[in-house]
């Protein structure tokens, strides 16, 4: 869509990209590291660092699901970053859900999830 200066309406909060777009923009960014791969995790997409989730797109809310120590996640639900990430109503203590409006933040918490996925490899 083209921007248009005379624009009313209020701006769309993933910056007017859609959220697929940019998870699919992000997550290729980081398939330079060929342990680094796309899957699906229960109907969603996903990636994977040899073979560990690591995060996935809900394309229900429009939001980057990522998985961190579970401390990190509770400050990120905590400060009203992110929400828990519960499909089904059951609570995945590890993974974080943020929406669109905090794209600023996906690429960051994307680059945390790599990490941790790297340090629980044996």
């Amino acid at each position: 869509m083209a921007r248009n200066a005379t624009r009313t309406s209020p701006p769309d909060p993933s910056g007017g990209e859609d959220p697929r777009a940019w998870y699919d923009e992000l997550t290729d960014d980081l398939l330079y590291d060929p342990a680094i791969g796309r899957s699906t995790m229960m109907g969603y997409p996903c990636i994977r660092l040899a073979g560990r989730f690591l995060a996935s797109y809900d394309e229900k809310s429009g939001r980057l699901v990522v998985k961190l120590p579970a401390a990190r996640v509770a400050e990120l639900v905590a400060d009203g970053t992110g929400q828990e990430f519960a499909p089904a109503g059951k609570v995945f203590r590890e993974w974080v859900a943020l929406g669109p409006a905090e794209r600023d933040r996906w690429q960051t918490l994307l680059a945390e999830a790599v990490a941790f996925a790297r340090s629980t490899l044996g």
